[in-house]
């Protein structure tokens, strides 16, 4: 993509200037970058490009080679990596196994739930599997219940700059359910408290035993964390909780996880396993149940809706089959180098980690270049319709202009990256980054969850990316 060297790129004029069209009204004038930039009263820089998506050529920038941290626009460059990788039919199978043959409905060995590294895995479909298991004639075992969750390597948090207790900051492996989170209720009766750890989904609400919490009196942290045998140990500060409440915690043992919640679903389906122990290799024996994910592209596009960081990651370890996530993530880095001549430098798969890097130019080459790869050309259209803003940051509803785009948001980092497509005209690829990076580093831990002034710094950021994007649009769309 033939962007320019800074150097050579021309400075906007302080104010746009339009001429009348033939035969119709003058169009209104547009603020100039200056000046949007200068009422958004950001702390830090503030860096975009946007360039012609069929030609790649920079109609404007600022700052497009200054590097920052990716955040979750990091999941574009990981879908396409996937869907040129995989393909866009791939699905991921969550299988469970027998190792001996069924006599008067008991298995003469053991069942084995085998993980196929799928992200999206919820307590739903597993009740879908242990119906299977009761059709299939299966009332128990001989032998054991396991689980096998090696089809990924095992990481126990995605960036451990993150607190303990977030719950999108996740353990992954290869056999993840609910997005390995766990649900963390409360209720005060008689002047204590009433917990409750379940993995609930819409038809069902099933108990969790390796999941456990107690109430201690203390200030801070309000979450603390110690791993068991076998065991999630969590403890809550008392006076954080209120009256009643709930929230998601991480499951760091994720294997377990699943494969008690499968022992519980199964038994209410007539079928007796024993405790579920997890296994190193996989098993050999005849698959008795099975349940496939959405296709990959669909998956993908839910990903990029709703910035699901186990998603991301799970799609990139798979991708890559690396057997780290930062071996992972140097394979994606390459990738992205040699398939779209990026320089940026990835240290994971969904942008939690701020050690990543990447520049507005670099995101615009990918955006530019990704159409045209084999499989690069679905990402256009699963990228979220974010639409038009007004200058308060709201969606103008009805306006013709489309705007789809992945956002990106760590602490004091914005990032906003897709295509703008007029009713009529050329469409744009854009990307545009805020970032106080010397603030982000200087917070606590037990401040990153909710640091002071951070929302209101992210919510002036969106409201800047929206008034680039209008003034783009009226420009050059």
């Amino acid at each position: 993509m033939p962007l320019l060297p800074q150097h050579l790129r021309a400075e906007a004029p302080l104010t746009s200037l339009f001429p009348v069209p033939r035969g119709g009204k003058p169009r209104v004038a547009q603020p100039s970058v200056a000046s949007l930039i200068a009422e958004a009263k950001l702390t830090g820089i503030v860096t975009f490009v946007v360039a012609d998506a069929a030609t790649g050529q920079v109609i404007e920038a600022e700052g497009a080679d200054t590097p920052v941290p990716p955040a979750s626009v990091t999941k574009t460059v990981t879908s396409l990596y996937a869907l040129e990788t995989l393909g866009a039919a791939y699905r991921f199978a969550t299988r469970v196994v027998a190792t001996g043959p069924l006599r008067d409905g008991i298995v003469q060995g053991d069942l084995v739930l085998v993980g196929g590294g799928d992200p999206t895995l919820d307590t739903d479909r597993l009740a879908g599997l242990a119906e299977r298991l009761a059709g299939a004639g299966i009332k128990g075992v001989t032998g054991g219940f396991h689980v096998f969750e090696g089809a990924l390597p095992a990481i126990a948090r995605v960036d451990r700059d993150q607190p303990d207790y977030v719950s999108y900051n996740p353990s992954l492996s290869g056999l993840n359910l609910n997005f390995n989170r766990v649900h963390f209720s409360w209720r005060r009766t008689n002047g204590d408290y009433s917990l409750a750890m379940d993995a609930r989904s819409d038809a069902f609400v099933p108990p969790v035993r390796l999941a456990t919490m107690r109430v201690v009196d203390r200030d801070l942290p309000l979450f603390a964390f110690e791993a068991g045998v076998q065991r999630d140990n969590w403890s809550v500060a008392r006076g954080a909780l209120g009256r009643e409440g709930s929230r998601w915690l991480p499951v760091r043992q994720p294997g377990l996880y699943a494969g008690e919640v499968l022992q519980w679903l199964a038994a209410a389906q007539g079928v007796t396993l024993p405790d579920p122990v997890a296994i190193p290799t996989p098993p050999q024996g005849e698959t008795v149940a099975q349940d496939q994910s959405d296709t990959l592209v669909r998956l993908l596009a839910d990903m990029l809706r709703f910035s699901t960081n186990l998603t991301a990651e799970a799609v990139g370890l798979t991708t890559s089959a690396q057997p780290t996530l930062p071996q992972s993530a140097a394979a994606m880095t390459l990738w992205a180098k040699e398939a779209l001549g990026m320089t940026s430098t990835f240290v994971d798969h969904s942008g939690l980690g701020a050690a990543s890097q990447t520049t507005a130019a670099d995101i615009v080459r990918m955006l530019v270049g990704g159409p045209r790869l084999r499989a690069g050309s679905l990402l256009p259209g699963i990228l979220r319709d974010i639409g038009m803003r007004d200058a308060a940051g709201e969606v103008i509803e009805g306006d013709p202009v489309r705007v789809r785009a992945k956002s990106g948001t760590l602490n004091f980092v914005s990032g906003l990256a897709g295509f703008i497509t007029p009713p009529a005209g050329r469409q744009l690829a854009f990307a545009i980054y805020a970032a106080d990076v010397p603030r982000r580093a200087a917070l606590r831990q037990d401040e990153m969850e909710d640091p002071e002034g951070g929302e209101a710094w992210t919510r002036r950021a969106r409201v800047l990316q929206g008034r680039l994007i209008s003034r783009w649009a009226g420009l050059y769309g």
